[in-house]
């Protein structure tokens, strides 16, 4: 799963848009759950931090447009060699967080099978800690970004949701990943990512999964508050 959540964030921060120049990687350039909204207090250090990094999406209609917005202003705080290790995950988790529905990745790797065993208390109590988990592994990786570049291939679209390929290329390997957007309200939100085929939602949901066969729904969350890993 490590792996998995490190190609991830590596492609989020080195993609090329479908117009963007195709010798190198892409250069700086381009703005939410209810627990994941921008900083609105002006004099908010964190709605400083944003404002400088973070660039407005100007069609949110395209979700090509959200994507490589997002993931150009993560690149530009990346190269930033004025800023900490923990200075760049904190305005990476700023920019990053508004584009990934939370709560419908939280609902979705319980599945039908669980998720109605769990009360509204427990619901968002788990979203809260499997939001957690998220943005704790991405965070962790922001460290092995080496300007591995990658390339965005013809958007797919289907009844609500849309599927964005791009390829991966480092070193001598290409990693075909695939994100998974639904539109929430006039936004464009990330609610599955597939790298080489293989669903994040669905390896956490087998995960989790093995542990409730075991566990009670309070036991459950007691072993995500105090394990890294399910």
């Amino acid at each position: 799963m490590k792996n998995l959540w490190c190609f991830l964030l590596i492609a989020l921060i080195a993609g090329q848009a479908p117009n963007a120049p195709r010798q190198g990687p892409l250069g700086s350039g381009g703005g939410v759950n209810a627990s994941d909204k921008a900083p609105n207090d002006p004099n908010d250090p964190n709605a400083l931090l944003l404002k400088k990094w973070d660039v407005v999406i100007k069609d949110p209609n395209d979700p090509n447009q959200v994507l490589w917005t997002k993931w150009n202003a993560v690149l530009r705080v990346l190269r930033t060699t004025s800023l900490s290790a923990e200075t760049k995950g904190k305005i990476v988790d700023m920019i990053v967080s508004p584009i990934f529905d939370f709560q419908l990745m939280a609902k979705l790797v319980l599945g039908r099978k669980h998720w109605p065993k769990f009360d509204e208390s427990q619901q968002k109590k788990f979203t809260e800690l499997f939001t957690k988990r998220l943005k704790v592994s991405y965070r962790e990786k922001i460290s092995l970004y080496t300007d591995e570049k990658a390339v965005l291939k013809p958007m797919q679209r289907e009844k609500t949701t849309v599927s964005i390929p791009m390829e991966l290329i480092s070193k001598d390997k290409k990693i075909a990943i695939v994100y998974k957007l639904r539109k929430l309200g006039k936004s464009w939100m990330i609610f599955d990512v597939e790298i080489q085929g293989v669903s994040i939602l669905l390896t956490y949901r087998s995960q989790f999964d093995d542990v409730l066969r075991n566990k009670s729904v309070e036991e459950f969350l007691l072993h995500m508050e105090n394990s890294p890993a399910p």
